[in-house]
């Protein structure tokens, strides 16, 4: 039996294959006990640390375009609609998304993929120039050779995102949850999920955030191994509880379902210069997953 190191997180449509209810007599998946996968997306385009790993879509685009080794596997694992996840503090006054121009906004990292699909709403929808807004981020990109733009700047050593948007330090941020515990916080877009519903209808595309990635030399090497992976993961996703949202399915599996989805989230990373170049949805993948 193939042991392949795996970086996976724990989601309604990967839990019966972590539980171990979906497995394979060919292929062995061995876990990281890594809490959140993001945390270790640097080691994955970085060091190559895993066989099998979850992936940001932006992050993997990056990489891609910087010629690392890995290639797409067409699972989603996790999305969502990205509106309601930029906020204000209301006290401070109302705040509408143009008048984020000429203000400081607080973001994890520049290349984050909500941030990405933020700014590309931000500057389609609302007529944003990104250009014009100061960046705050927290941390460093996950892709080396990524550079920020001169209108990022980082947060001081200890600063903490929340405390500085509720003491006026920064004017909005991306922040991890979007259900406003606060009650000081407001959706910087109004009607977010309406908004979401218009932006799916127009672009009939959905807002991706992690997929599923192999390194180039497993499926070189052992592509029928790739294939369990796929069947195991597909079959897991199909066990799932109900995986649409408003008749919108959030987890499409196949490269043909995945296309138009891929599309956006390239042309969103294209325009915001977070690629050296443009890719095309078939360079993603290899000939063992694009055929999946």
């Amino acid at each position: 039996m193939l042991e392949l190191s795996t970086l996976l997180g724990a989601y309604p449509v990967t839990a019966a294959l972590k539980s171990g209810a979906v497995s394979s007599p060919h292929v062995r998946l061995a876990f990281a006990d890594v809490a959140r996968p993001a945390t270790a997306f640097k080691s994955v385009v970085r060091d190559l640390a895993f066989e099998v790993a979850e992936l940001a879509i932006m992050t993997f685009l990056m990489a891609k375009a910087y010629d690392k080794p890995l290639v797409l596997l067409p699972a989603v694992v996790l999305s969502r609609f990205q509106h309601p996840y930029i906020v204000y503090n209301r006290e401070r006054g109302t705040l509408a998304p143009r008048e984020i121009e000429g203000r400081r906004v607080g973001i994890r990292a520049y290349s984050v993929t909500t941030v990405t699909w933020i700014r590309g709403i931000l500057a389609e929808d609302y007529g944003v120039d990104l250009g014009r807004v100061r960046w705050v981020s927290f941390e460093e990109p996950h892709v080396a050779e990524f550079r920020d733009p001169p209108n990022v700047e980082r947060a001081a050593e200890g600063a903490g995102m929340l405390d500085m948007l509720l003491a006026g330090e920064i004017d909005a941020a991306v922040v991890a949850d979007a259900k406003l515990a606060d009650p000081r916080l407001a959706h910087l877009i109004p009607h977010a999920d309406e908004a979401a519903q218009a932006w799916h209808r127009r672009t009939g595309a959905i807002q991706i955030n992690h997929m599923v990635t192999v390194r180039a030399d497993v499926s070189r090497e052992h592509p029928q191994a790739v294939r369990e992976v796929y069947r195991m993961l597909h079959e897991s996703r199909a066990r799932a509880p109900a995986t649409a949202s408003d008749g919108v399915d959030l987890y499409p599996f196949g490269a043909a379902r995945n296309r138009r989805n891929l599309e956006v989230a390239i042309d969103y990373a294209w325009r915001q210069k977070l690629l050296p170049r443009k890719l095309a949805v078939d360079e993603l993948y290899d000939e063992v997953t694009g055929a999946l």
